[in-house]
């Protein structure tokens, strides 16, 4: 009786969807037509306004902006390239490679819920206690397991990944508030912004970079022998962690008595510094952030430092991007 019962529901039901059928297929084809014809709508009032005479009239009028643009974010390609962006590795797994690992357990207990990463250098796989120190901790930790040492030859590498990572940054900040800018010269219509925002830079013929900041990252992870919990502590090393790095090492050095040992620490307080005593202007060609409000400005070595030169204030000098690109190591005139 009650198996009857159900089959006598499952027939109703579907009679019932049946019967309403033809009517649910007519509302969603009008439910569909109304959208197309909305996208169809849309994308010719798209095409009309990038093909209007103020629009065109506008892109030949910034088509200088437009180009220095353009011209940034290739360079924004050659710091990515030419950068460097790493900075020590763990060897807890250097051999893991070597090894395979098979699970013979007579009743197939599952021990893959957590799986400890041993091919990555940037992961320490370490015991629980490790894992919490470094959370309090996080620096002292990552040059004691990251194979980053006290000693002048790791200070300069960390200086320059600060260095790289500060003008990638700027660099980026610098597209960003180009294009916002440009964007609000060309005030389009709201629905060209929500809907064809990226076709909008292409028409004005901006290239938009692809390319974000990479930031190294230090895992130091705990996971347990089933495999049944995990614990991890992450430490991303943007600009503030690498700035207290470099303070954290050079406490630890004992500097000689000597130039080398009294010269200034390469900080994003110190770059900032140097440009305000240039009065954020270019100590080269003289373009100054007062004139160009989008001016990229850097902080440069005026004898490099692969000629021997000092991170020394009077030793550094704010070029604007262009100066400072063409310069690469040249010695002073």
């Amino acid at each position: 009786m009650q198996y009857l019962l159900v089959l006598v529901v499952i027939v109703t039901v579907v009679s019932f969807i049946v019967k309403q059928l033809p009517a649910v297929l007519t509302l969603a084809a009008i439910t569909a037509a109304i959208y197309l014809t909305y996208r169809t709508i849309r994308h010719i009032r798209m095409k009309r306004y990038f093909g209007s005479e103020p629009f065109q009239a506008r892109k030949a009028q910034l088509s200088g902006v437009v180009a220095e643009h353009n011209d940034i974010s290739d360079y924004v390609a050659d710091i990515r390239r030419t950068g460097s962006f790493q900075l020590g590795g763990a060897t807890t797994g250097q051999h893991a490679h070597l090894a395979q690992f098979q699970n013979t357990s007579r009743h197939k207990y599952k021990r893959d819920r957590n799986t400890a990463d041993y091919g990555a250098t940037n992961v320490h796989n370490c015991s629980l206690q490790v894992v919490r120190n470094a959370s309090s901790d996080p620096l002292k930790y990552v040059m004691k397991y990251f194979n980053i040492k006290a000693d002048e030859q790791h200070l300069a590498r960390v200086e320059d990944l600060g260095r790289d990572i500060g003008r990638l940054e700027g660099a980026l900040a610098n597209l960003q508030r180009r294009e916002q800018e440009i964007t609000k010269s060309f005030n389009p219509p709201a629905f060209i912004i929500k809907h064809y925002a990226d076709e909008f830079m292409t028409q004005v013929g901006v290239t938009l970079s692809p390319i974000e900041v990479p930031y190294p990252r230090y895992v130091f992870e705990y996971v347990s022998a089933g495999g049944n919990s995990s614990q991890r502590t992450v430490v991303d090393m943007h600009g503030q962690a690498i700035d207290a790095l470099i303070e954290m090492m050079a406490q630890r050095i004992r500097f000689r008595n000597s130039a080398a040992g009294q010269r200034a620490l390469m900080t994003s307080s110190l770059r900032n510094s140097i440009k305000a005593r240039d009065g954020y202007a270019c100590r080269n060609c003289s373009a100054s952030v007062a004139v160009e409000p989008n001016l990229l400005l850097e902080i440069d070595h005026i004898i490099p430092v692969s000629r021997g030169g000092m991170s020394t204030a009077d030793n550094l000098q704010t070029l604007c991007w262009r100066c400072n690109r063409s310069k690469s190591n040249k010695m002073p005139a």
